[in-house]
């Protein structure tokens, strides 16, 4: 199965699988994850020169044990016209 690059998705584990991270509001440099900063820009956070932040859902899934992740690799979206 292939993943949108940003899909944010629940799992029921607390590890994160290879090419997710899980959305807890961390700093990541733009050089290394160009496209994700291109799709999330500075919206969660840094300073849009060299960091940008994933999206912080920590604490809010509906169930207890679950976590919501972020696809850091998979297809870049494209728009539909």
């Amino acid at each position: 199965m292939d993943f949108v690059l940003g899909q944010i998705q629940l799992f029921a584990f607390h590890f994160a699988m290879e090419g997710w991270m899980v959305c807890d509001g961390r700093s990541l440099p733009i050089s290394q994850n160009q496209a994700l900063f291109s799709l999330l820009g500075t919206t969660y956070g840094g300073d849009g020169h060299s960091t940008f932040c994933l999206p912080n859902l920590k604490n809010t899934a509906p169930l207890s044990g679950l976590e919501y992740y972020i696809a850091v690799q998979g297809i870049y979206p494209m728009r539909a016209y």
